[in-house]
């Protein structure tokens, strides 16, 4: 009896066996086909298994190698067994859009830490209190209350380049680490640590009330507590925490990277894949950011102010019933707005000084602009109410976000009962549907032959209506970016503000925009040669 209920099984068998689960597992649903994707075009393992999903995802260049899976299979692209990517613009309005019923997929479910805010929500009742909530803190007429704090910080990322150019033209480098040297009378550096530098101390300030001193420090820095638990349970409290420092870009790279690898997985597998040595340290990085956001809210809440921010109106924002935000809930949306408000503005403004430097032609066009309609004061940083009158700013700034395309990766949603049809093609409820951005945004039947090319023009004389409907550097519909006037107003000012202060250059005419790809995709370095222009 007991060898019946125990066999007795060498390796060999039960190695045969596993695999042998493992296939019926990935083979029945596939052969079921309940969701009638089968017919649907694309990579062999992807029919069967989240694996390829997850395999692209982890290594960094997702978007690009589903472009290269539409460019040879079609619009229509299954990625795994239960999510297809649909590349064409008209399926924006129908997947994204407002009325349609469809859900944030469980890929979400992955960016969740201290609390879901109104990023990783998932039911739509929940995620229309939180946005009624926030939205009203990105209304343009909040947004201009935050644009002296933007100009401080411009100006000082500018100081700190202008005493580094002053000790460039004399011969002079960086100590070893310091990454910027003087040649051929310009200044090189690498210009994406100091556009994070700057975004993380613009956020810092219009979130919590003060700059994680990046800039002026010239390095990756931010505190967080040894016991965040501790500092949760007692905010607004005097009691001195102990804190240690931390790199918080780094960390916000490997987060990033770490939840959208983990997201694309069933979540049946995700507690067993979270203890793999990669995913591991992933973990650890999701803490310390949450610990980033704890620590700025608790330093906050300990030193009230009268001043109008960000975390301000969070605190005296009220939901539907009149009740205040919670701790949690309070801390969460802060976690929201430090990633969303450095990394996307950071990311974007190293891609346009890039495109611009590299294409000498538009930047000289574009300074010619600022120089007409700005004039030639000494004024270090340009204003708000002066972008509005630069539309070859704004062309300059739309055409390195759709190349370079920060949020690039196909964004997934569940489709509701009774399902619907995107291109005459019906898909049933429960069905994963994404519209890639990348891809998308090289769609020649919009943007041209010439859709690899960064040339500005192309946003005077490309018809507005198909421009409109097919440029998604904020997502779409109700799910979109809450804060988009406020990322629009940055890289103005930004990008503004640098071109008419510097002359830049590439290294060499080949140089290329290394990226890699977590949740965004990132620069690697942009190292640039910068010299001060004669107004």
């Amino acid at each position: 009896m007991s060898s019946f209920l125990y066999p007795n099984f060498d390796l060999s068998t039960l190695a045969l066996l596993a695999s042998a689960a493992f296939a019926l597992v990935h083979l029945v649903p596939y052969l079921l086909d309940t969701h009638g994707l089968r017919k649907y075009p694309g990579p062999f393992l992807a029919k069967f298994s989240d694996v390829w999903l997850g395999y692209i995802s982890k290594n960094g260049h997702r978007s690009e190698i589903v472009h290269g899976m539409h460019q040879k299979y079609g619009p229509i692209v299954r990625l795994a067994p239960n999510h297809v990517s649909i590349a064409e613009p008209d399926a924006l309005s129908i997947v994204y859009g407002h009325g349609n019923g469809a859900l944030k997929s469980n890929f979400y479910d992955a960016f969740v830490s201290i609390k879901r805010g109104i990023f990783n929500t998932r039911d739509r009742h929940e995620h229309a209190r939180k946005r009624k909530i926030i939205s009203h803190i990105f209304s343009q007429k909040s947004v201009v209350e935050f644009e002296p704090h933007i100009r401080a910080y411009v100006g000082n990322l500018l100081r700190q380049w202008d005493r580094l150019f002053d000790l460039a033209i004399k011969g002079q480098s960086g100590q070893e680490g310091e990454g910027w040297k003087g040649q051929g009378g310009r200044l090189w550096l690498d210009c994406l640590p100091w556009v994070n530098y700057l975004a993380f101390d613009i956020i810092g300030d219009l979130a919590f009330g003060g700059p994680f001193g990046m800039i002026e420090a010239g390095r990756d820095l931010a505190n967080v507590p040894t016991n965040q638990e501790a500092v949760m349970n007692n905010y607004g409290s005097k009691t001195a925490v102990d804190v240690i420092e931390i790199p918080a870009i780094q960390i916000l790279n490997g987060r990033g990277e770490y939840s959208m690898s983990m997201g694309v997985l069933p979540p049946s597998w995700r507690p067993l894949v979270c203890h793999l040595p990669w995913y591991r340290q992933g973990q650890k990085d999701v803490k310390s950011l949450a610990g980033i956001a704890i620590m700025a809210v608790s330093k906050r809440l300990q030193n009230p102010t009268d001043r109008v921010d960000l975390l301000s109106k969070l605190q005296d924002a009220r939901d539907s019933d009149g009740n205040l935000l919670s701790r949690e809930d309070l801390t969460a949306e802060a976690l929201t707005l430090l990633i969303a408000g450095s990394d996307t503005t950071s990311n974007s403004t190293c891609a346009i000084i890039y495109y611009l430097a590299r294409n000498r032609p538009s930047q000289i066009k574009l300074q010619k602009e600022l120089d007409e309609q700005l004039g030639t004061e000494d004024e270090l940083v340009t204003t708000g109410q002066q972008s509005k009158r630069l539309p070859y700013l704004d062309a300059c700034i739309n055409e390195a976000m759709r190349l370079h395309s920060t949020s690039a990766l196909g964004l997934p949603r569940v489709i509701p009962d009774g399902g619907f049809s995107v291109l005459d093609q019906f898909f049933p409820a429960g069905t994963v549907l994404s519209v890639p951005s990348y891809t998308i945004h090289r769609d020649k039947a919009i943007w041209g032959d010439d859709v690899e090319a960064y040339r500005p023009e192309r946003w005077f004389e490309r018809d507005q209506a198909d421009i409109q409907k097919t440029f998604n550097p904020f997502s779409f519909g109700p799910r979109a970016c809450v804060g988009r006037n406020l990322a629009f107003l940055e890289l103005q000012i930004i990008v503004s503000s640098i071109m008419r202060r510097y002359d830049i250059v590439l290294e060499s005419e080949d140089q290329q925009l290394s990226t890699r790809e977590g949740f965004l995709r990132k620069p690697l370095s942009c190292t640039v040669g910068i010299r001060r222009r004669d107004l």
